[in-house]
């Protein structure tokens, strides 16, 4: 179907001879980002400096249901398109309601930040906008017609930077390089704590022993975890430890957690609070440990100290922050994510196992003081 849209897109392109200059005024400017929630905390860069050049304009993104409640903590976009895609039957209704929706709203520009997304190209081709933004796939020719500017993915490069691309190509004279997200003002210690069993303001440090299904090669062995959880509620047995983790990941976390021996300052939140709760907690810790992951671009938006350990995907492009430490172990099939739909390793994370437990209570002693 992309191939198809591509080869209308260009016959009708080349007939009509549309204008497709960037040199102007837009009146509602739409950003597509359906998958990854770090993604999309690293796409800010580009929509603060899309709202300082482009003032008056409405910022529109499209994204999926399961990350709504993120949208509401990046206050540059004036509205929210969403794709429900909890099954085919929602899928498929809810892209219809947004193709309606787009065309209803006549938007001017649309950015897609997916790189891999045949859906994406889809969608952007079906909005009927004129100006179509995006990456150049050399596995997928058919999006020269798809997209009217084309931008080189570079993986090597850090991924905000990459994003930032669409801003120079529309010549934005105000650059904003750095994550922003916004903690809700209505969430407090009383909320948390009712919750989870949380001294208001005490010194905690978060641990995320996950990773997302699009890529769990990304988590660190689950008995390095719980050798330097052991480490720390020794060493530091003043500082609480948080668990955090959403509901799909609870069997996980407690599998890591059955491990240690109670401790009244080991704190298990894993599959209790909501989104913006998380990025309550994640503000107001002392350090973070972390996979790769969503909430280590919350822990790096909101300028938490974090140690973050990379696998799959290569720091220089996901892991750019100036207030952490990083490691990453460059085995040969490093970084898979961009070039294996399935990891080299089948499983067997040389990559992440290679990280030693030392290295990182280390590097966690290090930020704490």
């Amino acid at each position: 179907m992309a191939a198809l849209l591509n080869l209308l897109a260009r016959s009708l392109g080349h007939i009509l001879k549309i204008d497709h200059s960037l040199h102007k005024e837009f009146k509602t400017i739409v950003i597509s980002k359906y998958a990854g929630l770090g993604s999309i905390i690293q796409s800010t860069p580009l929509l603060q400096t899309l709202r300082a050049n482009y003032p008056t304009s409405k910022l529109v993104f499209i994204t999926t249901q399961s990350n709504a409640i993120l949208m509401k903590h990046i206050h540059e976009i004036d509205s929210v398109l969403l794709v429900n895609d909890k099954n085919l039957r929602l899928t498929l209704y809810s892209t219809i309601k947004l193709i309606q929706q787009l065309w209803k709203l006549k938007p001017d520009l649309i950015i897609d930040l997916e790189f891999y997304s045949n859906f994406s190209g889809i969608v952007t081709t079906l909005s009927k906008t004129t100006n179509r933004l995006g990456f150049y796939n050399k596995d997928k020719s058919y999006r020269k017609g798809i997209y009217n500017y084309l931008l080189p993915f570079n993986i090597n490069s850090p991924i905000s930077e990459t994003y930032l691309q669409f801003a120079s190509i529309l010549n934005c004279k105000t650059v904003i390089p750095s994550l922003k997200i916004v903690p809700d003002n209505e969430i407090t210690w009383d909320h948390v704590t009712q919750k989870i069993n949380i001294e208001p303001n005490c010194k905690y440090i978060i641990i995320n022993p996950n990773a997302s299904d699009l890529r769990v090669e990304r988590r660190w062995p689950k008995q390095s975890f719980v050798k330097v959880i052991e480490f720390l509620l020794t060493k530091y047995p003043t500082t609480s430890l948080v668990l955090i983790g959403n509901k799909q990941e609870v069997e996980y976390v407690n599998e890591i957690k059955s491990c240690i021996f109670p401790n009244k300052n080991l704190i298990n939140t894993v599959g209790v609070l909501n989104l913006s709760e998380l990025i309550f907690l994640i503000n107001k810790a002392s350090l973070m440990l972390t996979n790769d992951t969503g909430p280590m671009h919350m822990a790096y938006a909101l300028k938490t100290k974090t140690v973050s350990l990379f696998g799959p995907c290569s720091p220089a492009q996901y892991g750019a922050f100036k207030d952490g430490i990083s490691f990453y172990k460059n085995v040969s099939c490093s970084p898979c994510v961009h070039t294996h739909i399935l990891p080299p390793c089948n499983g067997n994370n040389i990559c992440m196992k290679n990280i030693s437990v030392n290295e990182v209570t280390d590097a966690m002693a290090t930020l704490i003081l």
